[in-house]
């Protein structure tokens, strides 16, 4: 077990005490509360691992309550701000006045303690994308540190950078938000060597009056930016002024931050001359690469990813590693679960794909899953889409859009579920409707039933329309990931 944290180390950058509870048995030697040393972090005691700090976040339910769980499980200490009557005896805590500004400064501590490059993700789609694929590009580069999961919000944010391990070479940080404001703290806890926006685009409208100040809080990425450090933006988007200008003005305070663009767009750094769709979920993207005509393999489908492989490659430029290493890294890359993760399945003996995108959802990145599964071989497409949430007044006319796109893409099959996209249903050609449910979880039975040999089921919405369930469900009904 390698060592992140020590009890001196984390009592130094949290400024708590440390402190047992109970009857130690009379040995006044043995001091637990000095001695434990910490592997990792989690605030789960669902998923928390031995050797982890567990950290008692007072959110929907107080972590305090589940201590004792905690130790139970393997924890080798408890970040507290009190100690719970039923803590072990002797379980080592570390009490603080609050927890979650405790878990703040142990990650601006294991932020000050690291010499590695750091990098920001932002944007209204592809976060967790582009920080997979910087993983697959720079592991081979030195020693990578990124969350396994999309912990991109005011604890996921300072829960991963709390785990940076002081050797890590690269770091990869997602930072998202839906409301002004809740980038700023984040992005200036991390203070990032390079910072990318992925794109702006209609998301979290219900908290936003247009698409310009959803681009306006993206651009407060670019506010924590270290001295020097550089700016990875797209070019193409329409609201590429905003985030430019977000640049120009913290550099009137002496920042020197650099810019790195990407896009279709002549004058782009990272210009995207040429993308194909090759084989099954891969494709080949030809570019102009600060200047030098290349052609590689992405392992991802749909040119929104190899847009955001250009954005990767922008912050691998800006971070000193090796654009030819990146680019031969990113043919081996293949999507994770809930982002575009093909899923082979056999349905009533027949051999069907489903394509995992149900790891939420907003119009731009609706649009680009149903373009990934026009571009499936395939002589049946199946769409089951759920609602795209947090869009206010907008919704109804943002999931009436859907309709064309799916004819244009040459979709056999929709199902859909919840209120917001039964308008957009109906509005369908007969042939191309299947059912409409409550909920996504409701059409198993009636895609697996419609579903063809060959067929590829593209399932997409919003984590809060449980499309998930239906993920989950079909692949159940199915027995399981069919291995060759």
């Amino acid at each position: 077990m390698s060592t992140l944290w020590n009890a001196y180390e984390a009592a130094a950058a949290t400024g708590g005490a440390l402190c047992a509870r109970g009857d130690l048995g009379g040995n006044d030697e043995i001091l637990p509360e000095e001695s434990w040393i910490a592997s990792g972090l989690s605030i789960d005691t669902r998923t928390i691992r031995k050797g982890d700090i567990f950290v008692a976040l007072k959110a929907a339910r107080d972590g305090h309550d589940f201590v004792r769980n905690a130790f139970k499980a393997g924890a080798s200490a408890a970040l507290v701000s009190r100690a719970p009557e039923d803590t072990p005896d002797g379980a080592p805590l570390l009490l603080v006045q609050d927890t979650q500004k405790g878990l703040e400064a142990l990650a601006a501590a294991a932020r000050d303690r690291c010499f590695g490059k750091l990098i920001g993700v932002t944007g209204s789609a592809g976060k967790t994308s582009t920080k997979e694929m910087l993983r697959t590009m720079l592991m081979g580069q030195g020693k990578v540190h990124a969350a396994e999961k999309s912990y991109n919000n005011h604890w996921g944010v300072p829960l991963t950078l709390a785990a940076l391990q002081p050797d890590t070479d690269f770091g990869v940080f997602e930072i998202g938000m839906n409301h002004a404001g809740e980038i700023t703290p984040l992005t200036s806890l991390v203070r990032p060597h390079v910072a990318i926006v992925t794109t702006v685009a209609a998301a979290h409208l219900e908290f936003f009056d247009s698409v310009a100040g959803i681009a306006e809080a993206k651009a407060e990425i670019i506010l924590g930016l270290r001295k020097g450090g550089t700016a990875v933006l797209p070019l193409d988007n329409e609201h590429f002024a905003i985030l430019a200008k977000q640049v120009s003005d913290i550099n009137q305070y002496g920042r020197e931050i650099k810019t790195i663009t990407f896009g279709r767009a002549e004058g782009a750094d990272l210009r995207m001359l040429d993308y194909t769709a090759t084989t099954q979920g891969r494709g080949t993207i030809t570019a102009a690469i600060f200047g030098e005509r290349r052609s590689f393999t992405i392992g991802l489908a749909g040119e929104h990813q190899a847009m955001n492989a250009l954005a990767a490659l922008g912050a691998v430029k800006a971070a000193g590693g090796d654009l030819a290493l990146a680019m031969e890294a990113i043919a081996g890359h293949r999507p994770v679960g809930g982002r575009g993760k093909p899923l082979d399945l056999k349905l009533d003996g027949k051999s069907v794909t489903l394509l995992d995108e149900s790891y939420n959802a907003n119009p731009a990145s609706m649009a680009a899953a149903i373009h990934v599964l026009a571009s499936w071989q395939g002589a049946q497409k199946i769409a089951v889409l759920g609602e795209m949430r947090e869009l206010g007044d907008n919704g109804p006319m943002l999931h009436a859009g859907l309709g064309p796109l799916l004819a244009k893409a040459g979709v056999t099959r929709v199902f859909a579920a919840g209120t917001l996209m039964k308008p957009m249903f109906d509005g369908l050609p007969g042939a191309m409707q299947g059912k409409w449910a409550e909920t996504a979880a409701d059409l198993v039975d009636n895609v697996a039933a419609d579903a063809e040999d060959g067929a590829v089921i593209m399932a997409k919405g919003s984590n809060a329309s449980r499309v998930s369930a239906f993920v989950e469900a079909l692949t159940e009904r199915a027995g399981g990931v069919h291995q060759e």
